[in-house]
C-alpha cells in the first residue's frame, strides 16, 4: 500500500520531470506555463523533502547526480503509464484503429479466418493488422496487442497464455513420395521453405544436432506463403501445429517430427489501462482460442 504522506508534493514531481525532459529550468517553466523561479523553487523543495541532492551544482548548468537520474527514470515511467492510461479513457484514442501485431504466418492460418466473426460481434471497431516476424513491443499510439510465441515472460510486458501450438516439421506426399522421413538427417536431402527474417529452420537443425549439415536448399518467401509452398510439395517447413492442423487432418501434409509441446502463442500487451476496443477484441480472441 502507498504511504501518500512520504510522497513529494506531484507538483515538485511534474517540475522535476519537465526539467529532466526540457534540460532547463526555463523550458521547464515554459512547458508547464510558470515561471523559471517557480521551478527551481519546486526543485529545491523536492531535493528537502527527499533529503538527497538530486542536482550538481558545481558547473552553470545543473547535472542530475546518480541519485537524480535513478528519480527521473522512475518518475518518467510512471508519469508514461499514467497518461497512457488517460489517453485510454479519451474519446479519440477509442477511436484509433486497433493495432494488432504478429508473424504473417499466424495472421494468414489462423487469425484472418476468424476475423469476420469478430467484426460482425464489433462493427464500430477498426482494425489494423501489423503482421512481422521480427518481436514489436505493444506501446501507446502504436501496437495495441502482439500475439507471439514461446513460452512467456517478456520483461517489462504483461503477457497470458493463449493457446498451446508444438512446432512441427512438415511436407506434402508429394514431396516424400511415399517416403517418409523417419529421422531429422533424412530431412537433409530435402528443399526447405523458411520465413523472411528468421532462423526457424537452422534453429530447428541445431536443435537437432544437424547444425553443421548443408540441406538442399533454402527458400525465404513471406510467411504467408509457406504454408502454401509446403502444400505444393516446393519443400520441408518448421511451423507451428495450428497453423497446419486443417492440411495434416485433410492429408495435404505430412507432420513428421514434432517438437516445444509447452509452448504456444501469448497475449501481449503493455502494462496499464486497456481501452474498450482491445478489451473487446481479447474477450473474443480468448473464446476463439478456447474452441480450437
Amino acid at each position: 500500500m502507498i504511504n501518500w504522506s512520504d510522497l513529494p508534493s506531484l507538483s515538485a514531481l511534474r517540475a522535476f520531470c519537465a526539467f529532466v525532459q526540457t534540460g532547463s529550468v526555463a523550458d521547464a517553466g515554459r512547458a508547464l506555463n510558470v515561471s523559471h523561479a517557480a521551478i527551481s523553487q519546486q526543485l529545491r523543495g523536492l531535493e528537502a523533502h527527499l533529503g538527497t541532492p538530486l542536482f550538481n551544482r558545481s558547473n552553470r548548468a545543473l547535472e542530475l547526480t546518480p541519485e537524480g537520474e535513478d528519480l527521473a527514470k522512475a518518475l518518467q515511467d510512471g508519469f508514461a503509464r499514467i497518461a497512457s492510461g488517460v489517453e485510454a479513457l479519451t474519446n479519440s484514442e477509442a477511436q484509433r484503429p486497433l493495432n494488432v501485431g504478429c508473424t504473417p504466418t499466424f495472421a494468414s492460418a489462423w487469425l484472418m479466418p476468424r476475423l469476420a466473426g469478430f467484426q460482425a460481434e464489433h462493427p464500430g471497431i477498426d482494425m489494423m493488422l501489423s503482421p512481422t516476424p521480427v518481436l514489436t513491443d505493444p506501446s501507446p499510439g502504436g501496437i495495441d496487442v502482439a500475439i507471439r510465441y514461446g513460452t512467456g515472460g517478456w520483461r517489462g510486458l504483461d503477457s497470458e497464455p493463449l493457446m498451446l501450438a508444438p512446432v512441427v516439421v512438415v511436407g506434402a506426399p508429394s514431396l516424400f513420395r511415399g517416403r517418409t522421413p523417419e529421422t531429422p538427417q533424412d530431412l537433409i536431402q530435402y528443399p526447405w521453405l523458411e520465413e523472411l527474417g528468421t532462423n526457424e529452420t537452422t534453429s530447428w537443425l541445431a536443435a537437432q544436432g544437424l547444425e553443421r549439415h548443408q540441406v538442399l536448399s533454402r527458400t525465404a518467401v513471406p510467411g504467408n506463403l509457406i504454408i502454401d509452398g509446403a502444400r505444393n510439395g516446393q519443400g520441408v517447413a518448421v511451423t507451428t501445429r495450428i497453423a497446419v492442423a486443417e492440411d495434416i487432418e485433410a492429408g495435404r501434409l505430412i507432420a513428421v517430427f514434432e517438437d516445444r509441446r509447452d509452448a504456444g502463442y501469448h497475449i501481449v500487451t503493455k502494462p496499464g489501462v486497456q481501452r474498450p476496443p482491445l478489451k473487446a477484441f481479447l474477450r473474443w480472441l480468448k473464446r476463439e482460442a478456447a474452441k480450437t
